[in-house]
């Protein structure tokens, strides 16, 4: 008995904790930051100056943090559902199978900074010269490597392990009389993947583009080193242009995570309150985010129940 009511103590003390944690930080960011949202704040781009009335707003870094998920998570997903599915239903225990998750959880625990120091190593070469601008050195033209072309594809790197397991997990989740069911009336084992096992682990694939998406969100390394972290994008003007799309897919730009360390004391803009600022933002689009996949999730489940 005494072991039973421990064991719930030390679990809700855990827990406690953990949200108590969660809430100071969000208290003490809005405290700090909420001075600094307006609508100009939102809208308008930032301005590289040292004068805090002068220095504008986050609208590129928004657009820089949405651009960089969008393209990160499009790349990863499709890659590692399809990992997922091989290492669920179709690979055998041998020593090649080992191998493979071998290199993933090897992969998951390499620093992100080393993935972007192979990023810029790799999409420097002049064979990726379409994925980013070029440069003049000394009358010599090279590539030079940072875009959200190629800042895209290292973020669908580093989040490649973390996407695969959580959607292993999720598809050997599904009990095994789902497909045993689909099979015994004909079906093939792709199709019985595709149209019974793939929707009934939908909610854990969910998961596991929310915990990509965050980690491209909260990721600054990569950001700084192959993405170039300017203030503005640096493509052909106005960006947002349909003309200019691919030019600012070239070039470089900023995300909330770069922005927010330019403008801290750590950075050059030493203005806390505008970093105090852009982190509340960040905040709030991260829980924006886990509120849209709780109500897919619970959408989910309401349609499978009716």
């Amino acid at each position: 008995m005494f072991k039973s009511y421990s064991g719930q103590f030390l679990s809700w003390f855990a827990s406690s904790l953990t949200i108590a944690a969660c809430l100071g930080i969000i208290i003490y960011v809005f405290v700090m930051g909420y001075k600094s949202l307006n609508l100009n704040f939102i809208f308008t781009e930032p301005n590289p100056t040292q004068d805090e009335s002068m220095v504008g707003g986050i609208s590129t870094p928004i657009a820089g943090t949405l651009l960089l998920t969008a393209i990160g998570t499009l790349l990863a997903f499709p890659w590692a559902l399809g990992t997922a599915i091989y290492l669920s239903e179709y690979a055998k225990k041998n020593i090649i199978t080992q191998l493979f998750r071998l290199g993933i959880d090897v992969l998951a625990g390499v620093p992100t900074i080393v993935i972007a120091i192979f990023g810029v190593a790799i999409f420097s070469n002049p064979f990726f010269g379409f994925l980013s601008s070029k440069v003049e050195v000394e009358g010599v033209s090279k590539v030079f490597g940072k875009s959200f072309f190629v800042a895209g594809i290292t973020m669908a790197i580093m989040i490649l392990p973390f996407v695969i397991k959580t959607c292993e997990e999720a598809i050997k989740s599904v009990p095994d009389s789902y497909r045993e069911g689909s099979l015994a009336m004909g079906a093939s084992k792709w199709y019985t993947i595709i149209k019974i096992v793939i929707p009934s682990a939908s909610n854990g694939i969910i998961a596991a583009i929310v915990l990509g998406m965050g980690r491209i969100i909260g990721d600054t390394a990569i950001v700084v080193l192959t993405l170039g972290a300017t203030i503005r994008m640096t493509g052909l003007q106005p960006w947002w242009t349909p003309d200019n799309w691919i030019s600012t897919l070239q070039n470089t730009g900023s995300t909330l995570t770069t922005y927010i360390y330019h403008m801290s004391p750590a950075g050059y803009g030493n203005m806390p309150e505008k970093a105090f600022g852009a982190s509340l933002v960040l905040i709030v689009v991260i829980i924006l985010l886990n509120l849209m996949t709780d109500f897919l999730v619970s959408n989910k489940k309401i349609t499978k129940e009716d």
